[in-house]
């Protein structure tokens, strides 16, 4: 089945856009948006709507198949692609990316988002927003094509056996930290809050906030989880550990922080994610390898995940190389194409670091149902709920998608009934 056409409209994200360096710069909150003015470029406001490209691709028997265009809530930040505008894609898309992919075999995935990658303007690739929302398209299409399930194309471009079980889902609490995280307590979230602590008033002048806040979440999880609920925390700092402590890092106050984390969320085990900031790759897996070794020679038991400065497939192989973390982000729209999201977890197997499928609060239900089938084909440690900040939607969305496609690919798999065995009463 051939790829005839591709369609490009703008839409919107399931989140916003903010402008991380304004925000730790103190940028105050008002109401919902921030007062101040923006300091990363392509930005207009230091919060402004997501955005999002719906791409459709066309086959040559009438049928459209879709992906979203989207970029991480933090976009231009960390070593990131710059803020993306959807408008200004579509010429792009419906132009090079076109003329590339019109023509080709739709079954033929892998071959066809390896020459996606091929695509550049002006010199440069494809902003990373493009190559994942145009990859689960294709991927979506080859699937109609086979007559398959999207894990089942994708454990075959990457050689995987795909999850028989829904993998551990994250879910994020955004601000509303103490709401949504009860809603998780009630559902039985595996993984959780997030908590989104991002500013140096969320986690105290010496840490004291986040303390209190995870000693609640020990507490609250207890009274509200399901019976033998044992829930694994994950909260996302955003460097805010290194601004109130600063480095060196395996320092005594330092190592004694992290072990009155794993304190007040015992008897459950913790991760915390992004402890500092180094503003550079090799300077954050310097900062997290000392880190990381102050905790293992204290004995302190908890686990921390890189983020920031861990983007592309190459970075997450710098930081696994190096043993900088126990657990990576895979961010999924900085890393283009969900085949590359699948080869980044294929590259955590056999050490000691694990594979998070992340992603961003701003992507769409598309772009999370793809990465859903990610997660399933490469049995990922964890994977992000998502969209939004909601939380209740992005977690239907992605575990339900999970449940959906294990239950087909069992339904696939029965045996048919032996003609011998068949009677009336069947």
């Amino acid at each position: 089945m051939q790829i005839t056409a591709i369609h490009a409209t703008p839409g919107y994200a399931g989140f916003f856009f903010d402008d991380q360096r304004a925000i730790k710069q103190g940028a105050q909150q008002d109401g919902f948006t921030y007062t101040g003015d923006p300091v990363t470029d392509g930005f207009e406001e230091i919060r402004q709507a997501g955005e999002t490209l719906i791409v459709d691709v066309e086959l040559a028997d009438g049928t459209t198949h879709r992906g979203d265009c989207a970029a991480v809530q933090y976009s231009g930040a960390g070593g990131r692609d710059p803020l993306f505008r959807a408008d200004e894609f579509v010429p792009v898309v419906e132009g090079p990316v076109t003329e590339t992919l019109a023509g080709r075999d739709a079954s033929e995935f892998l071959a066809n988002v390896d020459r996606l990658e091929e695509v550049a303007i002006g010199g440069s690739q494809l902003h990373t927003a493009i190559r994942y929302g145009i990859s689960q398209a294709l991927l979506a299409a080859a699937a109609a094509a086979k007559g398959t399930t999207r894990t089942d194309v994708l454990a075959d471009a990457l050689g995987t056996e795909p999850a028989t079980e829904p993998v551990p889902v994250f879910g994020q609490s955004g601000d509303d930290r103490y709401t949504n995280t009860e809603k998780m307590f009630v559902k039985g979230v595996p993984v959780l809050p997030h908590a989104l602590i991002n500013s140096v008033e969320k986690i105290g002048e010496n840490g004291e906030t986040l303390l209190e806040f995870i000693e609640w979440l020990t507490e609250r999880s207890q009274e509200l989880g399901p019976d033998d609920y044992e829930p694994r925390f994950h909260i996302d700092v955003y460097g805010m550990i290194g601004e109130v402590f600063g480095g060196p890092y395996d320092r005594d106050e330092v190592v004694d922080y992290f072990a009155a984390v794993e304190d007040a969320a015992a008897p459950y085990p913790i991760q915390i994610e992004g402890p500092m900031d180094a503003g550079g790759r090799e300077a954050q897996i310097e900062a997290m390898i000392e880190l990381r070794t102050g905790l293992q020679e204290a004995g302190v038991g908890v686990d921390i995940v890189a983020d920031e400065w861990c983007n592309t497939f190459e970075d997450v192989r710098a930081f696994v190389d190096a043993g900088a973390a126990d657990v990576v982000q895979i961010k999924t729209p900085d890393l283009g194409g969900v085949h590359r999201s699948g080869q980044a977890v294929r590259y955590c197997e056999g050490t000691e670091t694990r594979a998070y499928l992340g992603g961003t609060c701003n992507e769409t239900a598309t772009s999370a149902r793809a990465c859903a089938h990610v997660a399933l084909a490469t049995d990922a440690a964890q994977v992000l709920a998502k969209p939004g900040m909601g939380f209740d939607e992005g977690y239907m969305i992605v575990e339900n998608e999970m449940r959906r496609t294990i239950a087909r690919r069992n339904r696939s798999r029965q045996p048919e009934p032996d003609a011998d065995e068949v009677t009336a009463d069947d």
